[in-house]
């Protein structure tokens, strides 16, 4: 049995809102009957966009994830056993609204607050994966059809095939704690979840400072070198999918010509810049 399944690659994820602007144009003050009443206006999307800022300084990145139903196999809403949340055989969640209308017992019943009250309908309303327009004909949801960076892309295949493919492209839940068994998954999710060193490696040479290209940086945590890392063109390295613990980390930095560099770092937030970092020249 092929099943629908979404693919969420935050690396491409720039916050367009796209996604939302779309999903609230095929809902709002449309009605479909058998799969959602119409959504407000305005209110709660039905997709939302959690923002994760990383660093400081010159060394920050942010990542935007894209959020709504998982649509769970073990759903705690009660999909497949609560005769108001319907559980598809092609993996796809409903809430029907002829038996869910004065329900806000089901808003509360989701861990990732995916369900949302539409007090002008009383009932509660979640993204249903565009259900009416896949059994339609339609390849792809609307929030991914409106993606204009190819963020987001629906897959529809058999469990197996899912799993496979998220062991080959390393794909996540959006929580790890929850054992809900989703049905959308997110790529470069490190972004959220793990921790980062960076920093910029400057050479004094007669007096003189330049970017050193071409360091060789290694990052030691105990008497063990967990990564290594080559400065760029402007001097710049960085060491990434650090688990979110605080934890003090040796640098020690290398180049022909200069003086090592060994310095600690203590790694106690979701970023760590260490700023400017000079090597002096064994000629000076």
């Amino acid at each position: 049995m092929k099943k629908w399944n979404l693919v969420i690659d935050v690396d491409l994820c720039n916050n367009c809102a796209n996604c939302q602007l779309a999903t609230m144009d095929e809902y709002a003050r449309n009605d479909f009957p058998g799969y959602s009443d119409r959504a407000p206006d305005s209110g709660a999307p039905w997709i939302q966009i959690e923002r994760i800022d990383r660093g400081q300084g010159t060394h920050v990145d942010v990542t935007y994830v894209p959020q709504m139903c998982n649509h769970c196999d073990a759903a705690p809403c009660g999909a497949g056993r609560d005769p108001a949340v319907q559980k598809r055989s092609d993996g796809i969640v409903l809430l029907v609204p002829e038996l869910a209308r004065g329900r806000t017992d089901l808003v509360e019943k989701c861990p990732y607050g995916a369900i949302h009250w539409n007090e002008q309908a009383r009932v509660p309303q979640l993204w249903n994966f565009d259900a009416h327009l896949l059994d339609a004909g339609w390849q792809q949801p609307r929030c991914a059809h409106a993606c204009p960076t190819g963020a987001m892309a629906a897959h529809r295949c058999s469990d197996e095939e899912m799993t496979a493919l998220a062991l080959q492209e390393k794909l996540q839940p959006v929580s790890g704690t929850l054992d809900t068994r989703p049905r959308v998954y997110y790529k470069n999710l490190f972004r959220r979840t793990s921790r980062f060193i960076a920093a910029t490696l400057v050479g004094e040479r007669h007096g003189v400072l330049e970017c050193l290209k071409g360091v060789q940086v290694k990052l030691i945590l105990g008497t063990s070198t967990v990564q290594e890392a080559v400065t760029d063109c402007f001097g710049d390295f960085k060491f990434d999918r650090l688990p979110a613990h605080d934890e003090v980390y040796g640098l020690l930095a290398e180049l022909d010509g200069f003086h090592s560099l060994s310095i600690s770092a203590a790694l106690q937030q979701s970023g760590l810049n260490l700023g400017e970092l000079k090597l002096q020249c064994t000629h000076a």
